[in-house]
Order: C-alpha cells, then sequence, then structure tokens
C-alpha cells in the first residue's frame, strides 16, 4: 500500500492504516482522555504467546490510535498476523511476522511494567532473539 500511513500524520492518507479510535474523535479537551491503565488481551498461538505463557495478560495502555479494523484483513493477507486482540476482537494489540527472528510488535506499553528482576516478555524476548542471531 503506497502512500500507506497513520492519520495522526497525514489525515488524507489513501491507506489509513493507523486511525485514531472512535472515543477519542469528538475529544477537545486532551488532558486524561486517553486509553489509559491496564487493559486485557486475549493472546493466540505465537512468539508472544509463548513469551507470556498465557493465553490472556493485561497490559498498560496509554495512546488515542489503533489500527484501523478497515485495514486488517488487508494487512493479514500481506503476512502480518494479529496474535493480540483485546476481548472485544476490535482492537489489535499484539502483531507478528512469521519467518522474522523477532518480529513483534504491541499497542500496549510492556516497558511500563517492565522490572530489573522482571523484565517485560517482549523485550526478554527481543534480548533473547538477539543473542540466537548474533553474527
Amino acid at each position: 500500500m503506497k502512500g500507506a500511513n497513520s492519520t495522526e500524520l497525514n489525515k488524507k492518507t489513501k491507506y489509513p492504516v493507523i486511525t485514531l479510535l472512535p472515543e477519542q474523535e469528538n475529544v477537545k479537551e486532551m488532558g486524561a482522555t486517553m486509553r489509559l491503565g491496564d487493559h486485557p488481551v486475549n493472546v493466540k498461538d505465537g512468539k508472544a504467546r509463548d513469551l507470556y505463557g498465557s493465553k490472556k495478560i493485561e497490559e498498560r495502555h496509554r495512546h488515542r490510535f489503533e489500527v484501523n479494523p478497515d485495514m486488517i484483513e488487508k494487512i493479514e493477507e500481506a503476512g502480518m498476523k494479529f496474535t493480540g486482540r483485546n476481548p472485544s476482537g476490535r482492537r489489535m494489540e499484539i502483531c507478528e511476522l512469521d519467518g522474522h527472528p523477532y518480529f513483534v510488535a504491541s499497542q500496549f506499553h510492556p516497558e511500563f511494567k517492565s522490572r530489573p528482576d522482571a523484565p517485560s516478555p517482549l523485550h526478554l524476548g527481543l534480548v533473547e532473539a538477539a543473542i540466537r542471531n548474533k553474527k
């Protein structure tokens, strides 16, 4: 999708892959109006599920934008897979790319819960993949 973009950066993009959350569309006063705090995530088979060791997780959020639900099918047809979704299935929370040593991305902020003695599973997975694939 040549020219694909986020509507945060280009409101007129032909392919709005990332869009404003519907509940944010009429927000004028921005203070504390984001999607904030812990939210549940259902995790399907994939690297993230292996790393978390669970089908259900809770992670912290702080954002106004999301993967455009109208683009999900097209994105998955191109090879990206969404392995984490909110309980309604509408919001994409984790995406992965098969065949890559470590392509895992999250909508949430795993760093918010990460601690030196308990690193976030996604960050630990990245470090472990880097060690396995060093040249």
